[in-house]
């Protein structure tokens, strides 16, 4: 039995877009479910493949796990081909801190700079906690570049669970024209440019649900 991906918008649903673009990078085979988020009829459609109420969730065979970073850390060791995390133990404890960082926090940045694929790139007027948040970013991604530039593009230099983590704040970065240094708009111009990014971007353009709590 193939693997599904259950998600929710892809032009706001930044939580769907970290398994669904892992699963693309490295051409494993699913089946993708999509669920309009925020419609009077999708608590009870997302609770038909998981108790906890929200996408992503990820179904093999009798299994199921949710939570974004749970189903990368379950991905790569039921593929491990994927090598999701890096192979040295210091490497790989430095990549899991930061990814649960981006799993835990930047909630400002989160708050007042939804995902929306569809936003024409504009700046908007931000608190200073936003600004702190973006300039802990790009701190994180300048010295990730600067430690791993030799070995790839990608924050560790290859293509990992980090990079899925912070893929969706590479793409709010562009929309709302946040401050880049030029190793962290390097980085985002990376992930823009993956094609599963662009056909995800592609897809979200030509839903036709409105969320307006993302669109501000």
């Amino acid at each position: 039995m193939a693997l599904s991906l259950i998600i929710g918008n892809k032009n706001y649903s930044s939580w769907s877009l970290r398994p669904w673009l892992f699963l693309k990078h490295h051409g494993i085979a699913f089946e993708e479910v999509r669920i309009p988020l925020y419609r009077d009829d999708s608590p009870a459609r997302i609770a038909e493949f998981s108790p906890a109420g929200k996408v992503p969730v990820l179904l093999d065979d009798d299994l199921t796990v949710w939570d974004s970073l749970a189903i990368l850390e379950y991905l790569a060791e039921r593929f491990p081909q994927t090598q999701g995390w890096p192979a040295l133990p210091s490497e790989r404890a430095k990549a899991r801190s930061l990814a649960a960082e981006m799993h835990a926090g930047f909630a400002n940045l989160r708050s007042h700079c939804g995902m929306n694929c569809r936003r024409q790139p504009a700046a908007k007027v931000l608190p200073d906690v936003v600004h702190k948040e973006v300039e802990r970013i790009d701190r994180i991604w300048h010295e990730c570049r600067e430690t791993y530039a030799a070995d790839g593009p990608w924050l560790l230099g290859r293509f990992g669970i980090l990079d899925a983590m912070y893929a969706p704040v590479a793409l709010r970065f562009h929309s709302y024209r946040l401050g880049a240094g030029q190793v962290a708009q390097a980085y985002v111009d990376t992930v823009l440019n993956h094609p599963a990014v662009k056909e995800w971007i592609a897809a979200g353009q030509a839903e036709t649900e409105i969320i307006p709590a993302f669109e501000e």
